[in-house]
């Protein structure tokens, strides 16, 4: 063969390895997007996105969008290419969102156990600005600590060191004039059942000079009725917010969406403060897309949120869920509200 055929030839080789890499082999990025959104108002698949069961509910009009960000984890070097220049799409390094020696597997249990926390807390938040009362679960006991074997995840605090537990914050308060080495009583519901148990306070890993528990401690909703909220394959605690709105409009006569779509993002505590979230400039897109005309947007996340929003969404600025219900009715009267 010829000088120029062995060229043409190796050529063609070149070119064939490079389009096999460039549409086979993965590169050490994930691509980011506008995800699909959901009106938790409404249902999926038939089934009510958030059904209230022993309690009067109210009907409500328009929209309450939870917003989500598309992952793309497998990304090839031609599909990752062709993502970035739609414009659509941000590239980001795989290492942020799943860490070395973690499984896509891991990953996706993890989005799902703070997507299943998130539910509780948004429902405990909606209970608590709705003034009802609550009540202490023990959510964790650390293996080894003095609490360890003698109180349980899922016992109910009744009274700590002779104080009521009635919130979370309680059971710090009933310890901190304690000791290490002091025993304290403890009413608790296990099972439906009361139960008095004894626990000798142990020296905390930390600086604190009071005694250690080992127990994590957290509100829940003291009420004869249920929650509960139908919605599959979605991860992530940036829910949080709108589920907490779709309970109240639920439980109240206040129609906060008032017959017009809205959207938004935002984590919850179970007090009601609104936390950040990541891929809001997605989430806009993605609202704006489906109709939305009003975002619900973090206060912390609002510098980044008005850098670029989609054209005629209007931009609230919440802080916690008294002022996004706040916010929401000012709106619907016609009242001044925050804006980012």
């Amino acid at each position: 063969m010829s000088r120029r055929g062995w060229t043409v030839l190796l050529s063609f080789l070149i070119v064939i390895t490079v389009g096999l890499v460039g549409a086979f082999v993965p590169v050490p990025f994930v691509a980011l997007g506008p995800g699909p959104t959901y009106d938790t108002l409404g249902a999926v698949d038939k089934t009510q996105i958030v059904q209230v069961d022993g309690a009067e509910t109210f009907p409500t009009t328009g929209q309450l969008r939870m917003t989500t960000v598309s992952l793309k984890r497998e990304v090839t070097l031609f599909s990752a290419f062709g993502l970035w220049v739609s414009g659509r799409y941000a590239l980001a390094p795989r290492e942020e969102y799943i860490k070395p020696g973690q499984t896509e597997e891991d990953v996706q249990q993890q989005n799902v156990k703070m997507f299943q926390d998130s539910q509780s807390d948004a429902e405990t938040a909606a209970m608590r600005h709705l003034k009802k009362p609550m009540k202490v679960v023990v959510a964790e006991v650390t293996s080894g600590a003095p609490a360890d074997k003698i109180i349980e995840p899922g016992d109910r605090l009744l009274t700590v060191n002779g104080r009521a537990i009635g919130q979370q914050d309680d059971v710090v308060t009933a310890i901190e004039n304690t000791r290490p080495g002091q025993a304290i009583q403890i009413a608790l519901q296990r099972g439906g059942q009361d139960k008095s148990v004894s626990v000798t306070l142990g020296k905390a890993p930390d600086d604190r000079v009071q005694g250690f528990m080992g127990i994590k401690g957290i509100d829940r909703p003291d009420v004869p009725f249920k929650t509960t909220i139908h919605l599959q394959d979605v991860g992530g605690p940036s829910a949080g917010l709108i589920f907490s709105l779709a309970i109240v409009d639920r439980l109240t006569r206040d129609d906060l969406a008032g017959g017009q779509p809205i959207a938004g993002t935002g984590e919850i505590d179970v007090k009601g403060n609104v936390g950040p979230i990541g891929g809001i400039g997605f989430k806009l897109v993605a609202a704006a897309e489906d109709g939305a005309k009003t975002f619900l947007v973090p206060a912390a996340n609002c510098a980044e949120a008005k850098a670029d929003p989609p054209a005629g969404l209007q931009l609230i600025k919440v802080e916690t869920l008294d002022g996004a219900v706040k916010a929401l009715e000012d709106r619907k009267a016609g009242r001044p509200v925050p804006s980012c």
